[in-house]
């Protein structure tokens, strides 16, 4: 029998039935090792030596292969066509040879492009060997990223507190988002003005022109700067009479798009579809696994990670096949469109995405599959056909119009479609709106002809910003740069709203000033690390390595010398160097010209302060440089009067009942509202924190809220069982009502200041209801059985938002998953993410051992948490010096056993790209 080593259970389940007996196909369920989240595992002094670990679930998943293998004729590596799925046959087979496992069992390594019985069958006559090249490539980049991630972030940490972390593409790409914000706060708008003429022909047709020229010139953009020019113009216009000084006409034609590659469909399923990157691959994932199709499952669309543009032969002469039945033969060109890629070296370069029967149209499958996975399937399919059908066939017309003797210059422009094409199927989505001058169709008009004026517009425009980017703009400018690979873009971009660097606006980045002050420090600090070229040339090195051109630990040697040298530089910077550094360069973010012309740096709150960056144990802030006489603070951001999110002491009013002032503070754990002073030493005036769920903040609070605040914890009524009082109040965990010792939790933070006496008694019978034990998480939805273990996987309702849950795991949902739309395969992945971060499951202690009732235990050495199962060592015992007999004391209590040392747990895993 011969063992097939797949990624995924499903994906097994289908080979399983294609190749039928004689094969097992068992799932390595994703990367069977990695590098674990600690100092240690690469050493750049033993020539990068890389330590490799084996979560829990992982090491019973190889135990099984390793079983199944020694009674098999052969050893089949089926993993995903890219790097990654060579990098997973690697692993497999590494630990299989650790393992003595195989013992002489031939090993193959087949690739196919889509899971159809006809590829998975064709790719088995055709094995070949590892690709050593390729697998050099994915060690490069992990050593890579490990090392960035690891060294670089204790220094962000050290310098920089409340910084999360840094990684190899992950600081570029935000780098770009905060580069763009920069653009933004420094573009000032100019205005400019445009004039256009309705104009009409003898046969009293009407079109539109635009003044190009003025007195012989040609008009800029700006040339028009005012109203006062415009009116001028208009009214020389008005005056004039209007004659065709020439008109031409050209047939030009437009092509089609190439078929997707992995970032083109990122793109527009961004633009078309609004899905995030992650949702995007995501739902091909599951379109590419494949669906029940009459009676076997059969993936839908190709392998969807890759640079390539190219196409089978066979799928262009099924599309051109299709085209000819669907749209007729005018739709397809006189000979096969052939793509060639543009990536500088399209190391993962297989077919691009296609669905993988051509024939099998949407509508057909639409039944089949979610409203996500249909739309996805549709936009592939429409892409795949279009990039096969004939080219758009245009007219496009130019008209020059002279007036007041040429001294007035207007242009009309049309383009009009005699052939719609490819067009009749699918246009692509623009990205951001672009002045589109070509208007429609003109009327047909000669050299000579006279014009009549039926309408003059001068219309006002401001220049705008640059846009943010969107995720489709920022992947396709990440790929222009060469930063990274399409494969990764996802993960990356979902790292840095993991890490709060940035924030989505209507499906935009904006960065946070966490996120800015990283990058701020990274460009100051780690200039060449963050440049694009650097990033870009080290990418087209890696590339080399796969191609076998360069040697992946000389790649490593040449980065890590001058990358070791700078963080050693950089580790003994003064965090006073630092700040000082940053209060330079984003100086115009924090401390923007005030209206006034003032000093923007004065402190608004003591006389002679200047206000400048500072660091706390909860990252930076701005502060006044007379600390602690002058305690104002306030956060980085500004709003459009300069003024920042003030947390320092602030009076919001009198309180009515007893004079005193209802004050705004800042402590160490945030704002607060405090009534008065404390008038002697040890006096603790009433306080109250600011709740964030009430959407309140230090900046916002009025004096009407703040004196609710100062109510709490209130009075609700009498219990009217027990006759004692019912208060409700804002606890540590969140809204409360509490009656004689019992404690119940509110939904919301709001109705503390609202409920009444019936709901409260309500809700606290619930509590004791209960026993007395809180309210446990909801589940929200039944996911299905484990794969693995057939416990079930549920999506739970938990205190800082849902996440999967499967016996005593629990990992968190990306922030941009729809929770009806998460599918168990997906949870599944992420419960073993989550169970390798964190090393499985917690081993059981061992069972005590009950020590002798009359000796006393002689007492131990700390036993190490390693070594808590091992038998302890005989501790030699001194005989005792010889005494004078003693009356015999009771025999000593048993000392309670030590509980041997828990293991540390492993640093959090730094930002890998």
């Amino acid at each position: 029998m011969d063992v097939v080593i797949v990624e995924s259970p499903s994906k097994a389940k289908t080979i399983n039935k294609y190749l039928g007996k004689g094969f097992k196909v068992l799932a390595s369920y994703g990367h069977v090792r990695d590098l674990p989240s600690k100092d240690g595992s690469v050493l750049p002094d033993e020539d990068f030596a890389m330590a490799w670990d084996v979560d829990p679930k992982s090491q019973k998943r190889l135990n099984d292969i390793a079983d199944a293998v020694k009674g098999a004729s052969k050893l089949i590596l089926a993993t995903d066509p890219d790097r990654e799925g060579e990098a997973i046959s690697w692993h497999v087979l590494e630990v299989l040879n650790k393992k003595k496992a195989l013992k002489g069992i031939p090993v193959e390594r087949v690739v196919f492009n889509a899971i159809t019985k006809s590829s998975v069958l064709q790719a088995m006559e055709n094995p070949r060997a590892l690709d050593k090249e390729l697998i050099d490539a994915y060690l490069a980049r992990r050593a890579l990223d490990y090392l960035v991630g690891f060294t670089l972030s204790p220094v962000l940490w050290r310098k920089l507190p409340g910084a999360r972390s840094a990684g190899r593409v992950q600081s570029v790409a935000l780098r770009l988002i905060c580069d763009r914000e920069l653009e933004i706060e420094a573009f000032r708008s100019q205005e400019y003005w445009t004039i256009e003429c309705d104009l009409k022909t003898g046969s009293a047709a009407q079109f539109a022109a635009r003044i190009v020229t003025l007195d012989g010139k040609k008009l800029d953009k700006f040339d028009i700067p005012d109203k006062t020019t415009a009116d001028s113009i208009v009214k020389r216009i008005k005056a004039s009479h209007f004659r065709v000084k020439s008109v031409e006409s050209k047939p030009t034609k437009r092509n089609p798009y190439p078929p997707f590659t992995t970032s083109t469909l990122q793109q527009e399923a961004s633009r078309k579809l609004g899905f995030s990157a992650s949702r995007t691959m995501q739902i091909a994932q599951r379109l590419y696994e494949g669906i029940e199709l009459d009676g076997e499952t059969t993936g839908l669309i190709t392998y969807m990670r890759t640079d390539g543009v190219q196409i089978a032969d066979e799928a262009i002469a099924q599309a051109r096949t299709v085209i000819n039945n669907e749209f007729g033969e005018a739709y397809v060109p006189s000979a096969p469109r052939i793509y060639k890629t543009k990536a500088k070296n399209a190391q993962e370069a297989h077919e691009a995405i296609r669905p993988t029967d051509l024939a099998r149209l949407p509508a057909k499958v639409a039944k089949l599959l979610d409203d996500d996975q249909r739309r996805l399937y549709e936009l592939v399919w429409n892409r795949t056909i279009a990039s096969q059908m004939e080219s758009v066939a245009l007219e496009r017309t130019t008209i020059e119009i002279e007036a007041d003797e040429d001294k007035i210059g207007l242009r009309a422009t049309g383009s009009v479609i005699v052939f719609d094409g490819f067009l009749r199927l699918y246009s692509e989505g623009r990205d951001d709106d672009t002045d589109d001058e070509e208007g429609g169709r003109l009327p047909k008009v000669a050299a000579g002809d006279k014009l009549g004026l039926h309408d003059t517009r001068a219309d006002q425009h401001f220049t705008e910003p640059p846009p943010r980017f969107s995720e489709a703009t920022l992947v396709k400018r990440m790929e222009e740069l060469g930063i990274g690979r399409p494969s990764t873009y996802a993960s990356t971009l979902q790292t840095l709203r993991d890490r709060t660097y940035v924030t989505m606006d209507k499906g935009r980045f904006i960065p946070d000033d966490k996120g800015r002050l990283v990058t701020a420090f990274l460009e100051n600090f780690f200039t060449r690390y963050v440049q694009y070229d650097f990033t870009a040339d080290l990418e087209e090195k890696l590339d080399k390595v796969s191609a076998g051109e360069l040697d992946w630990k000389q790649v490593l040697r040449e980065f890590w010398v001058p990358f070791k040298a700078e963080v050693g530089e950089a580790m003994e910077l003064r965090i006073t160097e630092v700040l000082d550094r940053l209060n330079d360069v984003l100086g115009v973010h924090v401390f923007p010209e005030k209206e006034d012309g003032s000093d923007a740096r004065k402190c608004p709150s003591c006389e002679d302060g200047r206000i400048s960056l500072k660091v706390g144990r909860f990252g930076a802030f701005v502060g006044c440089s007379n600390y602690p006489e002058c305690r104002f603070t306030r956060q980085l951001t500004v709003n459009a009067n300069g003024e920042g999110e003030a947390t320092g002491d602030r009076t919001l009013g009198v309180d009515p009942d007893t004079g005193k002032p209802v004050l705004v503070k800042t402590g160490r754990f945030g704002p607060y509202i405090q009534l008065g002073e404390p008038e002697e030493k040890g006096d603790k005036p009433k306080r109250s924190s600011i709740p964030k769920s009430l959407g309140m903040t230090a900046a916002n609070i009025d004096f009407e809220k703040a004196l609710q605040l100062l109510s709490l914890p209130r009075e609700v009524g009498l219990h009217p069982e027990t006759g004692l009082p019912i208060t409700a109040g804002l606890g540590r965990f969140g809204p409360f009502v509490l009656h004689d010792g019992t404690y119940a939790n509110l939904e919301s933070a709001e109705e503390v200041f609202t409920v009444g006496l019936n709901r409260a008694v309500d809700v606290i019978a619930e509590k004791k209801a209960r026993g007395g034990k809180p309210r446990g998480p909801k589940a929200l939805r039944e996911l299905g059985a484990h794969p693995e273990d057939g416990k079930p996987v549920q999506i739970m309702d938990g205190k800082y938002g849902p996440y999967v849950k499967h016996e005593k795991t629990n990992a968190t949902l990306p922030n941009d998953a729809e929770i009806d739309k998460v599918t168990l395969e997906e949870a599944v992945a992420l419960i073993a993410a989550r169970e390798m971060q964190t090393g499985g499951k917690k081993k059981k202690a061992a069972p005590k051992k009950k020590a002798p009732a009359k000796k006393v235990a002689p007492k131990k050495a700390a036993v190490k948490a390693d070594d808590a199962e091992k038998p302890a060592k005989k501790v030699p015992v001194k005989k005792a010096a010889t005494a004078k007999p003693a009356t015999k004391k009771p025999a000593a209590k048993k000392a309670p056993a030590k509980k041997p040392a828990t293991k540390a747990k492993p640093r959090a895993k730094a930002a890998a790209d």
